[in-house]
């Protein structure tokens, strides 16, 4: 008995406008402008090459079609996919049959951005074409035939299956994909959808989200379906000038998951997913500097671009740092007031068991503002962000003491090398031990919250605050948690 029938594809749920992520339409808006400032520079380009060749390697990983160990992923992301990078033992194919596999999935991401720049509408032949290209070296697939035996089969390249492609999932259970009968006229409603979808404004991660799934249930082809699918998300996201959608092996089974979810009606997990993962990528993108001056430029144009440079950012700080920063000082009363509740709460649960707990909460002013810049810049590089601390810096912090000193610290900051009028708040939790005689020693930080937050001067603040409370209630139970269990 199958795990899950197939049925016809269904349009985006009729409630679709609450799936949409505010601070994410935010944020890309920000990167269109600091975009244009780093159209023809060299950090952008490398950044966006960089970025192919991590999609071109993990939309393979995600599939177990190979696997790559993580230095030499790195290796390759850096450096570019040369057989010479490889060394033996780091993947489980030989160097000379893998490289070509994924020099195809990175033509096939590449065609995606002409498809793009060439403004096609999404067809049923590109999605051929686009398969014929992706699997260009891949030359079979393994199957299992009507007794269940393991067979090897050619794959059939930008031709539509014409056998069932049902695998067998949780304890024997059969997943259902569409019968090879109804692919081509599922495609054409696939299609039909999508198009209505661009003419009702749906928001890029939204309908990556709806168009990955609903492609997925189809599964049209003899095998690489899933890269497909994310060279589709990919094509969305691109066309709305964001970035393709790289799903890492660090998130398979939340992919998975979220795929599943969608198969039962819930696309939340899915859109909620692809925005993060958009956000992390705009969060990057951010942190790249403006500098792309060339080494041998004269004297005199290296002054004048610094020039320039320091009265944009001046202009920048007046028009944004007002709005912005205004909203950062009214989070960091909300955090206040958070850690103060904490803290009362702490003194009750523990005025009768410790007459050696204490507990405080205070905050950063001028004279100690800098005092975490160490573990902010620590937080950030693992956060994957660059921490600006020049443009703004604040901090609040919940201290406990009982046989050891514990310290939450929530830190306030501008978000990336130039300020472009993005903030960012991290947490994080330290210990310091002080022997008798000895300097104080300092285990930590431990970052606190699995994803930076952020915000731009163009978000509404109750929108800012509502995410933000949330936030906060995570980084605390997350915080207090650890620090219970090293008691």
């Amino acid at each position: 008995m199958p795990g899950y029938r197939w049925k016809p594809l269904e349009d985006l749920p009729a409630d679709w406008k609450p799936l949409a992520s505010v601070e994410l339409a935010s944020l890309a808006q920000v990167w269109q402008e600091q975009a244009q400032k780093l159209k023809r520079s060299e950090a952008l380009r490398e950044f966006n090459e960089r970025l192919a060749r991590e999609w071109a390697i993990e939309t393979g990983i995600i599939e177990k079609l190979y696997s790559i160990d993580r230095g030499t992923t790195q290796l390759l992301i850096e450096k570019g996919i040369q057989a010479s990078l490889i060394a033996h033992g780091s993947t489980d194919k030989p160097a000379e049959q893998l490289v070509p596999i994924l020099e195809a999935q990175t033509a096939a991401l590449e065609g995606v951005f002409d498809f793009v720049k060439q403004n096609r509408e999404l067809s049923a032949f590109y999605i051929k074409e686009l398969h014929q290209i992706m699997t260009k070296h891949q030359e079979t697939i393994e199957a299992r035939n009507g007794n269940g035996h393991a067979v090897t089969l050619e794959l059939q390249r930008g031709v539509w299956k014409i056998w069932p492609n049902n695998p067998t999932v949780h304890e024997g259970e059969v997943h259902e994909y569409c019968p090879p009968l109804q692919v081509q006229p599922e495609i054409e409603r696939l299609l039909g959808f999508h198009n209505e979808h661009a003419a009702k404004g749906v928001p890029p991660e939204v309908e990556a989200a709806w168009l990955h799934h609903r492609f997925t249930q189809i599964h049209p082809f003899q095998d690489g379906n899933g890269r497909i699918a994310r060279a589709l998300a990919s094509l969305v996201f691109l066309r709305a000038s964001w970035f393709p959608l790289v799903v890492r092996r660090d998130v398979r089974d939340e992919y998975i998951g979220a795929l599943e979810s969608a198969d039962h009606s819930d696309l939340a997990p899915l859109v909620r997913l692809f925005t993060r993962i958009q956000k992390a990528a705009f969060i990057n993108a951010l942190s790249l500097s403006e500098s792309v001056m060339k080494v041998h430029e004269p004297i005199e144009q290296i002054i004048a671009a610094a020039g320039e440079k320091l009265r944009a950012k001046t202009r920048a700080l007046h028009e944004k740092q007002q709005s912005v920063f205004k909203v950062s000082q009214r989070l960091q009363e909300t955090a206040n007031q958070s850690l103060l509740a904490v803290k009362e709460k702490l003194d009750q649960a523990f005025g009768d068991t410790s007459a050696r707990f204490r507990s405080s909460v205070d905050e950063s002013s001028s004279d100690n503002d800098s005092w975490f810049k160490k573990q902010i810049v620590e937080a950030a590089i693992k956060l994957g962000y660059y921490a600006d601390t020049r443009s703004y810096r604040a901090w609040i912090r919940l201290r406990m003491t009982e046989a050891r000193q514990a310290e939450i610290v929530i830190s306030f900051h501008a978000l990336g090398t130039t300020f472009t009028g993005v903030a960012a708040v991290c947490a994080f939790l330290e210990f310091r031990d002080k022997a008798e005689g000895r300097q104080t020693t300092v285990e930590g930080p431990y970052v606190l919250c699995k994803e930076v937050f952020q915000f731009s001067y163009l978000e509404e603040e109750s929108s800012v605050r509502e995410r933000f409370v949330a936030w906060l209630q995570e980084v605390l139970s997350a915080g207090l948690d650890q620090w219970r269990r090293q008691l």
